[in-house]
């Protein structure tokens, strides 16, 4: 029997499969919990409508023993919590399907954001085609609001303004700064205008008005009117966002009114899968892409972009990471339909401004860079060039040997070169379910391009062989995967070599090898869940909250009031959530920084001195926060603007809980004590197969072939060969060492 509340799940829903992983009392010893794993496709409408529903029901099947047909309602009181990372809004921006709504303005900026920066990423193209904007219909709005000045500022005093309080124009502004009203809406023509909009099919608007992060009572009262006409989605951006620079404010508010509905009809259809009493019960929780867990009050478009890829983050720097050690990790994610690539030395690296889809986005997000390159890429040969991405087959139809009529993929390259192998694949292809990778269909649709490449070379098969062609696109492919990681590393001053790189996804395993040699780098980790790291990393993820305000003042000590007080909204929010014990919330400070009269700004935050921030004098804060904006301005820029005042625009507090107290010693901890036994491939019991496997060298036919469930800790195995389990293939090059720890795959690469 399986008590209530007990069992926990987290699903990642990618672009090609669906990952689970799910953990219950062990019935024979309650205090320890054991683990399942289930792995499916994201799309096949033949037999399911939504993939995470699929796996949760699987889950729910295997652990209880009780058959659940399809299409049935879920009961979920076995389950404890679910988490969820989803790419729905990511698809959704892609592929420009998100919801049609409404720009509303101030009155004279209607084009803002569609002239936007005025940025050329490719200065020499002279076909330029830019995207075009999300919302379908502007609104200018007759209001306006203009910065006087600050009331108060201890280090700038030219700045004080005097002001007669008896004025009802004149009014002071959330960050410090004085505001005059020069226009105010006039809310019965507002409310006609939206009537319309309303009448004419319109049910998502976004709000952006000019100094609204500073003065949002204008935004806020045109929100009230369309909430009363019936809008069922109003993206405010001094709500959504109050920070200073209309621009991405702007951006962020139609990128949130396109993508959150979408979100919304997702959520709304799988929380239908379920009984009534999940939705209300706080016991869904979804990942966000700065890398914290939200609930679903607090799941929208913005936070849900890098929502499946941050799952992953944290799941290798909280299993990777060395605290002694302090090696670099580079993380990288190699799935269906792209690669993911982040760099981990110890917190994880956040970057406040992105551009997806040519869309720029203002928002918290993990720096992750994603390339359109995975297992599901497609491979072409056009005008002599050999071809892999950008674009995909997905799910569905998926690579050719998925067996429904799909194009060519890096998935049948690998299995045509024998890094995947048919007999261990799972076999859950064909009409049923139940049939494994279709390896002559892949053979066949090689050929053809085997001859088209000999035929525009003018070679024979005996100059160019198939495995040639085939390893070929292996190659583009790989070097592909290494550009994101390259500007992540190189690009900004780090040595590549000097990283340990930590792969996973569900071809991570057959190309980690290979990107490690074509970058210097010498280790590699694989965890034993690589295939589902994305879902374990639900798992570790902790719940975030954060509160944001915005300044606009010298750094002066008086912000630091500020903090505490944002601080303590923020531990009261995560208290209320369960997470009240000593040590079990974490926090940190941040602060929005520039040099005056320049606007590039720096999110700086610094950890305390002595254990905790108020062990710190008001002055020694504001000194370290200085110390390190102006140490983190040098690095970034080369130079500093010295006679230049500092000002600070926001300042934010972000809060987690805990969610699980120790994963134990590190793989390297444990590699030191760990007693190395040298596994012999010619004769040893552990040998499964021998399969033939193409590698740079050439074909090693007789390339052992292990199950990772077979392997002891501390077996070492010296390339050529093949490890596997139910969910991941992993590679091993010849002359590369591999050690099998507790938790990971440790592979070594040895010289040529």
């Amino acid at each position: 029997m399986v008590a209530d509340r007990s069992i926990r799940i987290c699903a990642d829903r990618g672009g090609t499969f669906c990952d689970v992983h799910a953990s219950y009392p062990d019935p024979e010893n309650p205090e320890k919990r054991k683990e399942l794993l289930v792995k499916l496709l994201s799309q096949d409408p033949g037999n399911y409508a939504d993939a995470p529903t699929e796996g949760i029901r699987r889950v729910l099947e295997s652990i209880t023993g009780t058959k659940i047909p399809r299409k049935t309602t879920l009961d979920t009181s076995k389950i404890e919590n679910i988490r969820l990372s989803t790419t729905v809004a990511t698809n959704a921006l892609l592929e420009r399907k998100g919801e049609k709504h409404a720009l509303l303005i101030t009155k004279g900026f209607k084009d803002l954001l569609l002239i936007g920066n005025q940025s050329r990423p490719k200065i020499f193209d002279l076909n330029i085609r830019r995207p075009a904007p999300l919302y379908s219909t502007v609104l200018e709005v007759d209001e306006r609001v203009t910065l006087l000045g600050y009331t108060s500022d201890p280090t700038g005093e030219s700045l004080k303004i005097s002001t007669d309080e008896s004025r009802t124009d004149i009014v002071k502004g959330l960050s410090g700064e004085t505001v005059q009203i020069m226009q105010k809406p006039n809310l019965g023509t507002i409310r006609k205008d939206l009537q319309k909009l309303y009448d004419d099919g319109f049910r998502s608007m976004a709000v952006v008005f000019i100094h609204s992060y500073t003065f949002p009572t204008h935004e806020q009262a045109v929100a009230d009117i369309a909430k009363d006409i019936g809008f069922s989605h109003i993206s405010c951006s001094s709500s959504l966002l109050p920070m200073i620079k209309v621009l991405p404010r702007g951006t962020s508010a139609t990128a949130d009114a396109y993508l959150t509905p979408v979100l919304r009809a997702y959520l709304d259809g799988f929380f239908k899968g379920f009984d009534q009493s999940l939705r209300s019960s706080g016991r869904v929780e979804f990942m966000a892409s700065d890398g914290g867990l939200v609930d679903a009050r607090g799941f929208n478009g913005l936070k849900s972009i890098l929502s499946g890829p941050a799952g992953g983050v944290v799941g290798y720097a909280l299993t990777s990471w060395d605290q002694k050690q302090k090696k670099p990790i580079i993380g990288i994610d190699i799935g269906g339909t792209s690669t993911d690539v982040s760099r981990y030395a110890g917190s994880y690296a956040i970057t406040y401004e992105t551009t997806t889809a040519g869309v720029s986005i203002q928002t918290p997000q993990l720096d992750i860079n994603t390339v359109a390159a995975g297992g599901g890429s497609c491979l072409s040969f056009r005008e002599g060039l050999v071809r892999a991405g950008p674009e995909s087959a997905g799910a569905d139809p998926g690579p050719k040997c998925y067996r429904k009529n799909g194009p060519l993929a890096v998935t049948d390259a690998n299995l045509l070169l024998g890094r995947l192998i048919p007999d261990y694949f799972p076999k859950i292809f064909g009409p049923n379910e139940d049939q494994g990778l279709d390896i002559e269909a892949s053979r066949q649709g090689f050929q053809d391009v085997w001859k088209e490449v000999g035929d525009y070379y003018g070679e024979s098969a005996e100059q160019r062989t198939l495995d040639d062609v085939v390893y070929g696109f292996i190659k583009v492919a790989n070097e592909t995967m290494c550009r994101p990681i390259r500007a992540l590393t190189e690009a900004k001053g780090h040595a590549t070599s000097e990283h340990i790189l930590a792969s996973f996804g569900g071809a991570g395993g057959q190309h980690a090898c290979d990107i490690a040699k074509l970058l210097g780098i010498k280790h590699i980790l694989i965890h034993r869940y690589s295939s589902i790291l994305s879902a374990y990393g639900l798992a570790l993820a902790d719940r975030a909250h954060e509160r944001q305000e915005p300044c606009s003042s010298a750094l002066s000590p008086e912000l630091i009031d500020r903090l505490d007080a944002l601080e303590s909204s923020v531990r009261e929010e995560l208290s209320e959530q369960g997470f009240s014990k000593p040590g079990q919330v974490k926090i940190d400070r941040l602060l929005n920084m520039r040099f005056d009269g320049t606007d590039t700004m720096l999110m700086i935050t610094v950890p305390p001195s002595s254990g905790s921030a108020e062990n710190d004098s008001r002055e020694k804060q504001i000194e370290r926060f200085e110390e390190r904006f102006l140490h983190d301005y040098k690095h970034e820029f080369g130079f500093l603007l010295e006679e230049k005042r500092i000002v600070v625009d926001d300042i934010k507090v972000r809060g987690t809980g805990k969610t699980y107290d120790t994963l134990g010693p590190s793989v390297f901890e444990e590699l030191e004590t760990l007693q190395r036994i040298r596994v012999t491939t010619d004769n040893s019991a552990k040998v499964d197969a021998f399969h033939s496997v193409y590698f740079d060298q050439g074909r090693v036919d007789k390339t052992p072939v292990f199950k990772l469930e077979k392997l002891d800790l501390g077996d070492e195995i010296v390339g050529p060969a093949v490890i596997l389990d139910e969910t991941q293939t992993v590679v091993v090059v010849p002359n590369a060492k591999v050690l099998v720890t507790s938790g990971h795959l440790v592979i070594e690469l040895g010289s040529e």
